[in-house]
């Protein structure tokens, strides 16, 4: 599944019976709840990274990512311009990027 294939099915639900769907009640309950649950999965990964344990952590990165969607979602952030961010800053180098921020 690629992560346009995810993006686009938290999309759909996002208008959906929140009592047929975990996408649709998380995003019923808000972009605050959403990003709250974001950083639960993110300290989860974290966690999982520090005690290097791999199957662990590659579960949780499924989590962070699909968290990071529906957040984006929430707030109406289209999956596309996050690419676009990633493909302008590719042209230089992170050290350059840090310093224009």
């Amino acid at each position: 599944m690629m992560l346009e294939d995810l993006f686009a099915t938290i999309q759909s639900r996002k208008h959906s019976d929140p009592t047929s769907s975990w996408t649709a009640q998380l995003l019923a309950k808000g972009p605050e709840k959403c990003a709250e649950k974001f950083g639960e999965e993110a300290v989860e990964a974290i966690i999982e990274a520090v005690k290097n344990d791999k199957a662990k952590l590659t579960s949780e990165a499924a989590d962070v990512l699909y968290h990071l969607l529906v957040m984006l979602a929430s707030r109406d952030v289209a999956l596309s311009d996050v690419f676009a961010e990633l493909t302008r800053r590719q042209h230089q180098s992170g050290l350059a990027e840090k310093e224009s921020r």
